[in-house]
């Protein structure tokens, strides 16, 4: 199980750095559908991964080729700190069904809006 949990972790990681993608679209669903978590717990775990600074060394990466707007980049995360609060107090009023539809409903609408190339 240790080896699954390193391959489905490196899978995202390779995702994330290469495509900017990871936690919610990569180990929600393992997490869900290969592990047995429920939507809350998938939710609650892949918020628990970003706890350490998981994307450093690839932020490190883009920053070192001029590809990274710090300003913009600093505002965003003091609002997601505060703005993962109250989406975590949210879903806990949501029962997990609902959860994992909405969940998927919004991954759908991303991706039909990628792939319309807008």
């Amino acid at each position: 199980m240790i080896w699954g949990y390193l391959f489905f972790g490196a899978l995202a990681g390779v995702l994330s750095g290469f495509l900017g993608i990871g936690g919610g679209t990569i180990l929600i669903p393992v997490l869900i559908y290969i592990y047995g978590l429920t939507q809350h717990q998938a939710q609650g775990t892949t918020l628990a991964i970003l706890i350490p600074p998981i994307g450093l060394l690839a932020a490190l990466k883009y920053y070192f080729a001029g590809n990274v707007k710090i300003n913009i980049a600093v505002y965003v995360c003091v609002g997601f700190f505060v703005g993962g609060l109250i989406g975590a107090v949210l879903a806990h009023k949501v029962n997990d069904f609902a959860l994992r539809k909405a969940f998927g409903f919004f991954l759908l609408l991303i991706a039909l809006k990628m792939l319309a190339g807008k």
